[in-house]
């Protein structure tokens, strides 16, 4: 596989039973990039991290990191992981915490640089029990990070947190990622996925359907995006007839995907629809997932 690459799986499987959830996947993943793994749920994406991370054997097949087997202690000093619960004490402070983790590793980042990358300054001398679920999302990344590892797996970071919180906790992200560092990442918010990841890996039942950049992603879809609100209600069934490919209502906001966005406006103008703010672009990276993985649900 890839020479000098800070992840591997190579033609890895992974049967439970009579299930496959890995089918032969093979994926490279190259110091300094920054990569979102996505897929539905069971799709195989959180099992093949467990096989990089040497947290689960392969059936068949193999996994590396940086060229080792996974649960070599040598490969392990230079990985930090995030998991969406990390179960760690609540009656220690934050600070405390951070220097607990340090000791695991042979050459940690500093204590006071790790709290600013994380944005905790604040909270340094709080303890667990004390912090909102944006800060404890944000001592997990601390956590993750203070070895100062070359790679590091982020699942699903930003999960439960509002706007605010996503948003300032993104910047902290691309503070880390800023110097030079291996990023895996899990998550079901594609707007994230666009905005962090310079490649994207698509992961359904239990093998790879892409692996492009976010732009080459959308580009295969054939199609374009057409919003607008409207002064009166529409359902789905309004779209009924329509080349719509998909559809989605937010309170009176509309977003419909076509690949005739000309004959979609004209039918729609044609019966009266009230459209204002309208405006057409390019289909989106959430567009591109629902139409390589075949699921038109939300």
């Amino acid at each position: 596989m890839g020479e000098g690459a800070a992840a591997e799986l190579i033609d890895a499987t992974k049967n439970y039973g009579s299930l496959q959830a890995v089918k032969g996947i093979s994926l490279s993943i190259g110091a300094g990039e920054v990569v979102a793994m996505l897929g539905p749920n069971g799709a195989g994406k959180t099992t093949s991290i467990s096989l990089m991370l040497g947290l689960r054997k392969p059936t068949s097949g193999s996994a590396r990191l940086f060229g080792m087997k996974p649960t070599d202690r040598r490969a392990r000093s230079r990985t930090g992981v995030m998991l969406q619960e990390s179960g760690v004490p609540q009656v220690l402070k934050v600070s405390e915490m951070i220097d607990l983790f340090r000791s695991y590793y042979p050459s940690p980042m500093p204590t006071a640089r790790v709290i600013e990358l994380a944005g905790l300054e604040e909270k340094a001398q709080s303890q667990n029990k004390d912090l909102s679920g944006g800060q404890r999302q944000r001592l997990y990344f601390a956590l993750a990070i203070c070895g100062d590892p070359d790679l590091i797996f982020l699942d699903e970071p930003t999960v439960g947190l509002d706007v605010e919180s996503r948003r300032s906790f993104i910047q902290s992200i691309k503070g880390f990622i800023a110097s030079g560092k291996t990023i895996v990442l899990t998550t079901h918010n594609l707007d994230e996925a666009d905005e962090l990841a310079r490649r994207v890996v698509v992961i359904d039942h239990g093998l790879i359907i892409a692996d492009a950049s976010p732009d080459e992603i959308k580009a295969k879809v054939i199609g374009r995006r057409v919003s607008f609100t409207s002064g009166k209600p529409l359902t789905q069934t309004d779209f009924d007839g329509l080349p719509v490919m998909h559809s989605e209502i937010q309170g009176s906001h509309y977003v419909l995907v076509t690949s005739e966005p000309e004959a979609l406006l004209r039918e729609l103008f044609r019966r009266g629809t009230d459209i204002r703010d309208l405006e057409v672009a390019g289909a989106g990276l959430e567009e591109a997932f629902l139409s390589l993985t075949g699921n038109r649900d939300r």
